[in-house]
């Protein structure tokens, strides 16, 4: 007899004995009532096929599956460092939570981080500290064709769908936009009553699936129901997802168990089928047609800003919009920049890990492209992806941005705790999560103040930073605030000598950036992917 058969090799024994000796007393009794179900469990070990590991070590073998399945907890709360890093650090995550709670967020004895490792990042600070009122960091969106401009926070809730997300956490979220004066983004899953509850600003987010401005039974985009909700007072701006920094070019699927009666009548689509958001538009094909699109979304509104958000991808095809915005005279008011470190409910490993931009790198090159054809100052640059405290809003803005939209870090502050089951139905705070059982744990009154909270207290740190480097409003930040440690050969460096900017109108001349030249080469206005350019 092998020892990892030994197990269920003593619980028979044991069992023979005690039948042998008749079951003498009630406490054999009740530890046959144990022995008994462990000789089945071993038994059925022994005869299933799916796993090599209970064949041959039955009954011991479910120890490593249970380890296993609170290995992320083990490691979370009893191994991880403070600063490791993926996908949030606990030194951000306990930021997040102390700022919501309003508790002293001061780190006491110094920096936990390695200031000479390769890598990291400061900004310069000033002999001539400024200070920086809320009102003077608010900024306004809309461009010349805007009639309803919208006075924005510079950090504001990134989308997160009602589905994904459950109806207290939107809630919550939108009462605490209410209360901090900053706007939330609905996600592709549509506009719900929870996202109109409490009064909070409202970014529209319309996706590839036109959930709730769409024709039921084609799935195509309905105007008259769009210009319905799109009136309505806390609606601000309307946002076109083009892609998503976690998943581009991918689409997305709610399963049908997830669909349920709300949903459906919200999305506008069959009950307990699969709810699909097809990988791209079929309002329109072309950059021409994007851009007609905005202009019609823009008329159906009201004149609300609009713009469109994407991870940037193939280079040719961003700079095919800005060929397009130069052809027809139609701008966006603002462009969301998601970079590929985003986050998602789900998304296949793949396109999480290898497809899409990083967030910096296509803030520069958005940021630039715009420079190049001379209309940066009539759109404004939306960053969305990582973002967690006041100086991550600043290096997001020296590189390009005029403001940030946060999503995790405000899930944070609802109280979630990086469980990362996001896509199981099964979120243990009730934030991801439509099941009633776990919906209950979470108190909108609650967690809408810690949202308000973590917002106030960001934002007012993000201004002391400002501050410190003896400025007077974010306008004023420049890629020669941010310095990095490179490495050991090459030193320190500034973002302005790491990173390349365009001066205004570049593209346009004769002579362009040997960076730019191919790929606004191959942008064509008439199409995304040039045929030329694939030879």
């Amino acid at each position: 007899m092998t020892v990892r058969r030994s197990f269920i090799a003593l619980a028979v024994i044991i069992l023979l004995l005690n039948i042998g000796a008749g079951f003498l007393n009630h406490t054999l009794f009740y530890f046959l009532l144990i022995v008994i179900p462990l000789i089945a469990v071993g038994l059925r070990d022994m005869w299933q096929t799916r796993s090599n590991i209970l064949r041959n070590y039955p009954i011991i073998g479910h120890l490593r599956f249970f380890l296993l399945s609170i290995r992320p907890e083990i490691r979370q709360y009893f191994i991880e460092s403070d600063t490791d890093a993926l996908p949030f650090s606990r030194e951000s995550r306990e930021l997040i939570e102390q700022r919501s709670k309003r508790v002293d967020d001061n780190l006491p004895f110094g920096t936990l981080r390695d200031v000479y490792a390769p890598g990291y990042e400061w900004l310069s600070h000033s002999l001539d500290p400024q200070h920086i009122a809320d009102e003077e960091a608010k900024l306004v969106i809309g461009g010349d064709d805007c009639l309803q401009p919208y006075t924005a926070s510079r950090l504001n809730i990134s989308a997160m769908s009602f589905g994904a997300l459950g109806n207290k956490a939107v809630m919550a979220l939108n009462k605490g936009a209410k209360l901090g004066s900053f706007a939330q983004n609905t996600g592709e899953g549509g506009l719900t009553q929870y996202h109109l509850k409490y009064g909070g600003d409202i970014f529209w987010q319309i996706g590839t699936g036109y959930f709730g401005c769409r024709v039921k039974k084609t799935g195509k985009f309905c105007p008259e129901m769009f210009a319905e909700k799109a009136q309505h007072d806390s609606v601000k701006m309307i946002e076109i997802k083009l892609s998503q920094g976690a998943k581009p070019a991918h689409g997305g699927v709610l399963p049908a168990a997830k669909v349920s009666a709300e949903i459906a009548e919200i999305r506008h689509v069959e009950q307990g089928v699969d709810c699909v958001s097809p990988p791209k538009h079929s309002a329109f094909s072309t950059p021409i047609e994007l851009l007609e699109f905005i202009a019609t979304l823009r008329q159906l509104s009201g004149g609300k800003p609009v713009g469109f958000k994407l991870c940037i991808g193939v280079r040719s095809e961003f700079m095919a919009i800005c060929k397009a915005m130069l052809a027809t005279k139609i701008m966006p008011d603002f462009i969301t920049v998601d970079g590929s470190e985003g986050g998602t409910g789900a998304a296949p490993i793949e396109f999480s890990n290898f497809i899409g931009m990083p967030l910096s790198e296509a803030l520069i090159f958005v940021h630039n492209c715009l420079t190049g054809i001379g209309v940066r100052d009539k759109i404004k640059i939306i960053a969305s992806g990582k973002v967690v405290t006041g100086f991550d809003m600043a290096k997001k803005l020296a590189l390009g941005a005029d403001m940030c939209n946060m999503a995790r870090p405000m899930m944070f502050a609802l109280g979630c705790v990086q469980s990362r089951r996001c896509h199981t139905n099964t979120c243990p705070t009730g934030i991801a999560t439509q099941r009633k059982q776990f919906l209950y744990g979470l108190n909108v009154d609650d967690k809408a103040q810690r949202v308000c909270n973590f917002h106030h207290v960001t934002l007012k740190n993000f201004r002391e930073v400002l501050g410190a480097a003896g400025l007077s409003h974010p306008d004023h930040l420049l890629p020669d605030h941010i310095w990095r440690r490179v490495n050991a050969d090459e030193g320190i460096k500034s973002y302005a000598q790491l990173y390349h900017y365009l001066p205004s109108g570049a593209l346009l001349s004769d002579q362009i950036d040997w960076e730019y030249a191919n790929d606004w080469r191959c942008a064509n206005k008439e199409n995304f992917v040039s045929q030329s350019c694939l030879l």
